[in-house]
């Protein structure tokens, strides 16, 4: 494992409070066989389903998770509204454990008809770097086909890990679509 101190840094805040972001969206075609190790040193490796989580543990999650990519969506967004968001039988929410502590989590989310789109996945800073990201991917692409949907997808950006996009496409999923967009600097927002 490595420090979060490790973790390539974030970008720059700009003059205009803005960040110029490029969104990939990756269509699942097959998936690449045979799945990848789990790495040696890692022992204890536990998957569980968070079913109707609560807010406060999700939100920990989501932090953990997605603060140094800037992740700032469900931070906006009232307990309410984010409850009904979880809640929903619909989406599915699995924490990886690696010896009783969350290492990371995964959010597959069915609620459109035939799709299944894992809306959130990452690791805690903690356990990046130790090669638990392309097992753990691997492991929910499996779940997820296990609706049989017509479709699996995913976005990543530029704010994302440098090799994210990079372990979707190894894990088989295809570029469709990549847009540019200019957003709000998360961190000069009042929910950071």
């Amino acid at each position: 494992m490595i420090r979060s101190s490790a973790l390539p840094p974030a970008p720059p805040c700009r003059s205009d409070k803005t960040l110029k972001v490029t969104v990939t969206y990756l269509n699942l075609s097959t998936l690449v066989q045979p799945a990848p190790a789990i790495p040696s040193q890692i022992s204890n490796l536990t998957l569980l389903r968070a079913k109707n989580p609560t807010v406060s543990f999700y939100r920990y999650l989501y932090c953990q998770v997605g603060e140094p990519w800037l992740w700032y969506e469900r931070r906006g967004i009232s307990d309410t509204d984010l409850h009904a968001i979880i809640s929903n039988d619909a989406v599915a929410i699995h924490v990886l454990y690696v010896e009783g502590t969350p290492a990371g989590y995964v959010e597959l989310d069915s609620r459109v008809p035939g799709e299944v789109e894992i809306a959130y996945f990452g690791l805690l800073p903690e356990y990046i770097g130790c090669k638990l990201g392309p097992w753990f991917l691997y492991w929910a692409v499996g779940e997820a086909q296990s609706q049989s949907p017509d479709r699996i997808w995913v976005n990543t950006c530029t704010l994302d890990h440098p090799a994210a996009l990079a372990v979707y496409q190894r894990t088989g999923f295809v570029i469709y679509e990549r847009h540019t967009l200019t957003i709000r600097d998360p961190r000069t927002q009042p929910y950071w």
